[in-house]
């Protein structure tokens, strides 16, 4: 696992997992970083980039590198990402994942993420089309010691 991958190595990574959309790019990335309450945690194969503010933590971004999809690691940063926002005070969490990311919507839902809202058009496409981002939200209860 990466201590802190670089904003170009985030920018490139979310460019090969979200391709039909506008990806970050490496000034975005550091700029994020630079903001304070931001965290990263990542492999070299992907990344989740969150907040924390006070008692709420927001999962910013999860990215994937597409070759190695479907291996347990997009659970392994959900899980990194859980594990800060509760080291960071965090109780709840909240994030929006485009309607369409079946794959993200079924590892959100495993894991305990419950719909919370929706805005309707939110992600623009390469196609020009839109797709509405499903809003869901977690509690965060502290882990028990032996976890």
């Amino acid at each position: 696992m990466c201590t802190q991958p670089t904003p170009l190595v985030l920018a490139s990574l979310h460019a090969a997992a979200f391709a039909d959309q506008r990806p970050w790019s490496a000034a975005e990335m550091q700029s994020l970083l630079s903001t304070p309450h931001v965290f990263v945690a990542g492999f070299d194969q992907g990344f989740v980039m969150g907040r924390t503010i006070l008692d709420e933590a927001e999962l910013l971004t999860i990215a994937v590198d597409p070759d190695h999809q479907g291996q347990g690691i997009g659970r392994q940063l959900l899980s990194a990402f859980e594990d800060q926002a509760r080291a960071r005070g965090a109780i709840r969490a909240f994030l929006e994942v485009a309607e369409d990311n079946t794959t993200a919507r079924a590892l959100y839902g495993s894991a305990g993420w419950a719909e919370s809202g929706r805005r309707v058009g939110y992600y623009a496409r390469q196609t020009g089309d839109s797709v509405d981002a499903i809003l869901l939200e977690k509690q965060l209860p502290l882990r028990e010691p032996s976890e």
